[in-house]
Formats: C-alpha cells, structure tokens, sequence
C-alpha cells in the first residue's frame, strides 16, 4: 500500500489513500458478475419449411447462365434440357434483367456443328452483351473430335 507521510514534524497527513477503496471496488463488481444468473430465457420462431415439389427454382439465374450442348445434341439450360425455343425464351429473359447476367456457352466437343450454330445464331439474335465460351481446355489439341459410333 502506498503511504503518504506528511511532514516529520508530526502534523497530521492531508491525503486519503483511495488504493484500498479501488480494490474493494474490483472485488464487488467481479462478485457481482459472476453472480449474475445466466440468461435462460429462448424466443421461439417458426420457420418456413421449403417444399421443392410446389416451387421449383426459376430457369433462369440473376448472376451466371449455362448453356451446354451435350455430344447427344441436346440443349441444357443451368442443367435442364430445353429446345431452341425454350432457349430464346430464356434469352429474352436475360436480356431484360438489370444487371444482365453472364451467359457461359459450353459445347461438347462432339457434338454437330448445325445445333451448335444454331444456338449461337439464337444467343446473337437475342442481343447479349455478356457472353463467354467455357471449357476451352477441351480443344488443346487440335485435330479431329471423335463422333460417337465411329
């Protein structure tokens, strides 16, 4: 504990120690903390329960599109087969959205040349702007793709 002395003639001392007073006051207040009770009380929340079955997503995403052509020839929208003219639709969609989203092109290396122009033709047509063909890596190689049965 710190002391103040007054002067060496004997008169009494002019300061209050407050170091004692400050420790009383630490002890209280972490008596007081760790005695308080903790809080037990929940606030229940329903949650809406998702039914996939009712609502299916919509075809058409607000960031990133994938078209694919697979070898088969089949036109796939995000992973769901479409036709060219559901394809157009979807486009349309695109087109009007702000931001537009980017559309990504993916054909398979064996797939024919006609469905492939033809969905490039319609991706044209339907005026977007962000567009971008994916999976490149595909064609290192150059030289003639493998055409199934052959």
């Amino acid at each position: 504990m710190a002391m103040s002395g007054g002067k060496d003639d004997g008169s009494p001392m002019m300061e209050m120690n407050t170091t004692p007073l400050i420790d009383v006051m630490l002890v209280l207040l972490i008596m007081f903390i760790i005695t308080i009770p903790p809080i037990t009380h929940a606030v229940e929340i329903d949650l809406p329960v998702s039914q996939p079955e009712e609502t299916p997503p919509p075809p058409v995403d607000p960031v990133i599109n994938k078209i694919i052509i697979l070898p088969t020839n089949e036109i796939q929208w995000n992973g769901t087969p479409v036709s060219l003219d559901q394809m157009n639709q979807y486009l349309l969609q695109t087109k009007s959205m702000s931001p537009e989203p980017e559309l990504q092109f993916q054909p398979a290396p064996n797939a024919t040349y006609d469905i492939v122009d033809k969905a490039l033709a319609i991706v044209k047509g339907s005026g977007i702007t962000k567009f971008g063909f994916v999976g490149n890596e595909q064609y290192r190689v150059f030289g003639k793709a493998a055409r199934p049965g052959n």
